[in-house]
């Protein structure tokens, strides 16, 4: 089965203060997105308006809290209510982080990076295994935003991502604002990451904005707030990626100071609009992943 069948196009995540607005004036976007964990409870009105929203808009189902990079076995409990929430729903893309969130009985509001090593290699391929055959679907594997590094790792991030692809038969979820966020952090270059993905394997791409701080020694430091719109340079790194693969599924994610649905709705539009300029530079010679901040 197809990692996602969302249509290529520019979607938005769905928020309950625009729950009415959408129903109203059935917007033109691709999709919404909503995290598994919010509906992990038998009714309510969260359901009544997803119920609603899905009978209108294909939906992306984006998990929090699997803790795929965690080093304890699966939650079976929070895999069997996932698996009932997309019985429910059917959504058309199911995606989670590589991440750990949490680690016995304690649980942490964060996604918390993991060591590209051998074993964690081992472990993380695992999960994914025995998530994909309990979902009966293929899921989708985003890249994470991260603040710190495991210097015991023995591999780059992009080969750790590129083997557990390989051999899970995964998909990626590419998130352009990690991408950037991360390499600023770790001093990497952010077109040189993304050119070393098997970037055949990535079926949704991610928007989001950014807050700039700085760390203990003054240097840049980023963080994957999701409160703002998203920066230029990310809106270069995106048209470089979709000038090599054309147009996918994109979501804009504002979870933070979230404003009216217009608002998300420009952004939106503004990268249905890069697509159609991607689409239009496949047709010419191959430039790379060049981009211009």
């Amino acid at each position: 089965m197809l990692a996602s069948t969302l249509p290529p196009r520019a979607g938005i995540g769905l928020k309950p203060q625009h729950f009415r607005d959408v129903l109203e004036t059935r917007p033109d976007v691709g999709f919404f997105e909503v995290h598994a964990e919010n509906y992990m409870v038998a009714g309510g009105p969260f359901h009544h308006f997803l119920g609603r929203v899905r009978e209108f808009y294909p939906l992306s189902l984006h998990g929090v809290g699997l803790n795929i990079g965690g080093a304890d076995s699966l939650d079976e409990a929070h895999l069997a209510r996932l698996a009932q929430l997309i019985e429910r729903y059917e959504p058309a893309s199911f995606s989670e982080h590589l991440a750990w969130s949490s680690h016995g009985d304690v649980f942490y509001n964060d996604l918390l990076p993991i060591a590209y090593d051998r074993a964690t290699l081992d472990r993380v391929c695992r999960h994914i295994d025995i998530v994909q055959e309990r979902l009966g679907r293929t899921m989708l594997l985003e890249n994470p935003s991260t603040y710190v590094e495991f210097s015991s790792s023995s591999m780059s991030e992009a080969a750790f991502l590129t083997e557990v692809a390989r051999r899970t038969g995964c998909g990626l979820l590419l998130d352009i604002n990690n991408v950037h966020v991360s390499c600023v952090n770790h001093g990497r270059d952010a077109v040189s990451y993304i050119a070393s993905l098997p970037l055949d394997a990535v079926g949704e791409l991610h928007l989001a904005g950014f807050t700039r701080d700085t760390d203990a020694s003054g240097a840049p430091l980023l963080i994957d707030s999701h409160d703002a719109p998203v920066d230029a340079v990310v809106w270069g790194l995106f048209a470089g990626v979709v000038s090599r693969l054309g147009a996918l599924p994109t979501l804009l994610e504002w979870d933070n100071n979230i404003p009216a649905l217009p608002a998300l709705l420009a952004e939106a539009r503004r990268a249905e609009n890069l697509m159609v300029v991607g689409d239009n530079c496949r047709s010419e010679p191959a430039r790379g992943l060049e981009y211009v901040p």
